[in-house]
């Protein structure tokens, strides 16, 4: 794929202001700007479903149906490198995932900027922390970021702050959406996953693997987010006006999956990190 120095994308989802990607071809990244001085407004809408437990509309139906399935997953995937600990979850959102670890087993903590998301979770039995001060020097088994890293303003100090809480046999697991995926090339500025100015950097699989090697991490495997690709489709339809965007949408979401068997290009990447003691 092509990379264009500059992208003009709108925040489709909430102000429908535009604003700018500029991209390094060092780090085969993305970064937004400008960024708003009022960025948590922007989170502040009922359009953000991560901080919410919506079921209203079919779209929030159906996030919600696939985050129910996608926590089993997600754990075991965990277990399958790393047995039960402590579980750090950055970026905890309405604390389904730290519940469903907490009955398995595990140890579980939180951090959660949002005050909407952290009273959904206190209903749930589970408590998230405001900022990582709270931790203090505690350590952890795994560190986990699920699609929160992109919000990050400063990515280099979150994965150091990441390698000095996790323990020396611990794992950290980074979720993120890939525009070297088909449905991002397929959308272009309508893809969803932009989603701006919300997320302040966009990546690659080359970018991650960039920047945590940088931070003293080895990659120990890569695995994909299937489901990614039919939601984003689905949103990245709305988008563009599609009358019926679900039957456009699957498509498009399918058509991605299939692509990627041969590319490994999905819509979202998954990657289990250690430090690298070499």
């Amino acid at each position: 794929m092509l990379k264009k120095n500059r992208l003009k994308i709108k925040d489709y989802s909430c102000s429908q202001e535009e604003f700018e990607l500029v991209y390094d071809s060092y780090l085969d990244k993305y970064t937004t700007q400008p960024v708003p001085s009022n960025l948590e407004d922007y989170y502040k809408t009922d359009n953000y479903i991560s901080h919410t437990d919506a079921k209203e509309g079919l779209t929030e139906k159906a996030y919600q149906t696939v985050k129910r399935f996608m926590l089993k997953r997600k754990l075991a995937l965990i277990e399958k490198y790393c047995g039960k600990g402590k579980l750090l979850d950055i970026g905890a959102g309405t604390g389904d995932f730290l519940k469903f670890a907490k009955k398995e087993g595990w140890e579980v903590s939180g951090l959660e900027p949002s005050a909407v998301a952290r009273t959904h979770a206190e209903r749930k039995g589970i408590t998230l922390f405001e900022s990582a001060e709270a931790l203090k020097a505690e350590t952890f088994q795994v560190i986990s970021m699920w699609h929160v890293l992109e919000h990050v303003p400063d990515t280099e100090k979150q994965i150091q702050w990441i390698h000095q809480h996790l323990s020396s046999d611990g794992i950290a697991v980074i979720a993120v959406p890939n525009f070297n995926s088909y449905d991002a090339r397929h959308y272009k500025e309508f893809w969803a996953a932009w989603d701006v100015p919300r997320h302040l950097h966009h990546f690659s699989a080359q970018s991650i693997k960039l920047i945590f090697e940088k931070e003293g991490f080895k990659l120990i495997a890569q695995r994909p987010l299937i489901f990614d690709s039919f939601y984003v489709s689905l949103l990245s339809e709305k988008y563009k006006g599609t009358k019926i965007p679900f039957l456009s949408g699957f498509l498009n979401g399918l058509r991605s999956n299939i692509k990627a068997l041969i590319s490994k290009e999905y819509s979202s990447l998954i990657f289990v990190f250690k430090k690298d003691e070499n």
